[in-house]
C-alpha cells in the first residue's frame, strides 16, 4: 500500500483501485502491506504462525496502532527533535537491513487492525481515488506492516551489488499465498509465496534521461526486477506495450507475464455538467508556482475553447511540444483558444513553467492542482481537446477518463496509446510540433463536429473496457494460475 500514501493519479491511483477491487472479490482473503518508503515505522501487533496473536490490553493494542499511524506522518513544524531523530533511523535502515540479510534473518510483519482508526486508513490510503461508499468494504481487510523502509532495501541492494551481485532482504511472509507489489520489489519471498509484480512501465531503463535521481532510480529499478525475473515472480502488465518492454529485456519471464490493463475509476462518467462549471474549476484550483502570478479565473469568463491535458509536470509528458504547438494555434487559425495544465510540478518542470509564465500571467493558460475528479469531469467534458502528448508510458490514464467523460482526445502515435485508445484519438508525432497543430485543427470549429461526434462515440466504447468489472476476471484468473503452481 506504498503507493496509495502518494499522489492522486497514477500508481497510487492504481493501487488504491485494485486493492478495493480485489477486496469486492470475495474469493480471497486480502491484506494490505504498510510500508514507508523512507520513515522507519512503529511496531505493530505481534505475530505468530502468520496471525496475529498478542495478549496486550485494550489500551496497549490501540497504543501499538496509533504509534503505527503517528510513524507514517512527516513530524509536526518545529518538531526538529523528531524530524532529526526519524533522520538518523532512516540513515541506520539499509545498515539493519543489511545485518539482517546477511544473518539469513527475515524481515518480520506486524499486525495493523484498522477497527479503531477508519479515518486514518479511508484519508491517508483511498479517498483521493474511491468513493466514500467503498469505505466499508476496503476496511473489511486487515493490515500488516514492514517497519523497515522500501527506500532502505533498495539501498541495500545497491550497496551489496558493487561486490558483484545484488543482495535482497526476505521477508516472513508465513502463511500469504501471493503478494502484489506494485513496481519491481527489493525483497525476496518466504515459501511458498508467490510474488506478482505489477508493471507499468520500463521508463527508468527505456528512458533513464527522463526521470529524477537517474542514477539511483534506473539502477534500483534494474536490479530488483532482476531479482524478482530470477525468483520466479509473475507479471501483471499495465499494457501489451510494457510487457513487450520487460520482456525484450527479460525474454526468460514471458511464461510468467501477462497483460492487465489498469483500471479506470467510476467517479470518471458522462456529466452533463453547465459549462459556466470551468470557470470555478479554475479559480478554486490554481496552483502556486513561484514568481509566476496566475491571472484570476474572471479572464475566463466569455468561455473560450480550450486545450486540455492532465499529467504531472516532468520531461517524458512531452508539454513543451504542447505549448509549442498551441502557441502555433494561437497565432493561426485559433487565436482565441486557451491551455488548461493539470497537475503537480515533478522533476525539471522549471523549463516548462518558465515557457508558460508570460500565459498564466495574461490568463490565456491556466496550471492547476489538487483537482477532485468530480471537477475533472467537469473540465475532460467541455474541453475541445484532451492532449496526451507523451513520449513514453505505461498505460496513460487521463486519455480514457476524458473519454469516459464524453470529451475528444489527442494522443502521441507511441504503441500504447494505440493499443488503449485504439480507434477513439486523432494520433500526432509527439516530435513534429505541426503534426499536433493539425491533429487539433481537425477537430476544432463546427465543420469538424462529424469527425468529433465519432470520436465520442469511439471513446465511449473503448473507456468501457477499463472498468473494474471488465478487468476482475483477468486478476482471478491470473490469481489462480500463479496459486496453482506454488
Amino acid at each position: 500500500m506504498r503507493p496509495a500514501l502518494e499522489g492522486h493519479a497514477g500508481i497510487p491511483q492504481e493501487n488504491r483501485l485494485l486493492f478495493r477491487a480485489l477486496c469486492g472479490l470475495g474469493e480471497h482473503e486480502v491484506f494490505g502491506l504498510l510500508q514507508s518508503g523512507g520513515r522507519v515505522l512503529a511496531e505493530g501487533l505481534p505475530m505468530a504462525g502468520g496471525e496475529v496473536r498478542h495478549r496486550l490490553k485494550p489500551d496497549e493494542t490501540v497504543n501499538r496502532m496509533s504509534r503505527v499511524v503517528v510513524s507514517l506522518q512527516p513530524p509536526p513544524a518545529g518538531r526538529r527533535m523528531a524530524w532529526r531523530w526519524r533522520t538518523v533511523q532512516s540513515l541506520l535502515s539499509p545498515i539493519v537491513v543489511g545485518v539482517q540479510a546477511l544473518l539469513g534473518r527475515r524481515l518480520s510483519l506486524s499486525g495493523f487492525d484498522p477497527e479503531h482508526f477508519r479515518d486514518f486508513v479511508w484519508r491517508s490510503l483511498f479517498a483521493k481515488t474511491l468513493p466514500a461508499s467503498d469505505l466499508p468494504i476496503v476496511m473489511c481487510s486487515a493490515f500488516r506492516v514492514l517497519r523497515l523502509p522500501y527506500g532502505a532495501m533498495h539501498a541495500w541492494g545497491l550497496f551489496t551489488r558493487r561486490a558483484g551481485k545484488a543482495l535482497f532482504p526476505t521477508l516472513d511472509t508465513e502463511s500469504i499465498d501471493v503478494m502484489i507489489a506494485q513496481t519491481p520489489y527489493p525483497g525476496r519471498m518466504r515459501s511458498p509465496t508467490r510474488l506478482i509484480v505489477r508493471y507499468m512501465d520500463a521508463v527508468p531503463m527505456l528512458l533513464p534521461h527522463t526521470i529524477v535521481k537517474r542514477a539511483f532510480h534506473q539502477a534500483s529499478h534494474y536490479e530488483a526486477l532482476r531479482r524478482n525475473v530470477l525468483d520466479g515472480a509473475y507479471f501483471a502488465c499495465a499494457s501489451d506495450a510494457s510487457r513487450h518492454d520487460l520482456v525484450t529485456m527479460f525474454p526468460e519471464a514471458a511464461a510468467r507475464a501477462v497483460t492487465i490493463h489498469c483500471m479506470l475509476s467510476h467517479h470518471y462518467h458522462l456529466d452533463e455538467s453547465a459549462r459556466e462549471r470551468v470557470p470555478e474549476v479554475l479559480s478554486k484550483r490554481r496552483q502556486s508556482v513561484p514568481e509566476v502570478t496566475q491571472s484570476p479565473a474572471s479572464a475566463f469568463d466569455r468561455m473560450p475553447p480550450y486545450v486540455l491535458m492532465v499529467s504531472t509536470l516532468e520531461p517524458r509528458k512531452n508539454h513543451a511540444t504542447l505549448i509549442t504547438a498551441w502557441e502555433h494555434l494561437r497565432a493561426g487559425s485559433s487565436p482565441g483558444l486557451r491551455l488548461v495544465l493539470v497537475g503537480s510540478l515533478g522533476w525539471d518542470h522549471e523549463p516548462i513553467v518558465a515557457a508558460l509564465a508570460p500565459w498564466l500571467e495574461r490568463g490565456e493558460a491556466f496550471l492547476l492542482g489538487n483537482v477532485p475528479a468530480d471537477e475533472l469531469r467537469v473540465l475532460y467534458r467541455h474541453a475541445a481537446v484532451t492532449v496526451c502528448p507523451s513520449v513514453a508510458e505505461g498505460f496513460d490514464y487521463s486519455g480514457v477518463e476524458a473519454m469516459r467523460c464524453g470529451g475528444v482526445v489527442v494522443a502521441s502515435d507511441i504503441p500504447v496509446h494505440r493499443e488503449v485508445f485504439d480507434e477513439a484519438a486523432e494520433y500526432f508525432d509527439p516530435y513534429a510540433v505541426d503534426t499536433l497543430v493539425r491533429a487539433v485543427e481537425a477537430l476544432l470549429g463546427e465543420a469538424h463536429e462529424e469527425r468529433r461526434i465519432a470520436l465520442r462515440r469511439a471513446g465511449e466504447n473503448v473507456s468501457m473496457r477499463y472498468l473494474p468489472e471488465r478487468l476482475l476476471p483477468h486478476w482471478s484468473q491470473l490469481l489462480e494460475r500463479v496459486r496453482s503452481n506454488s
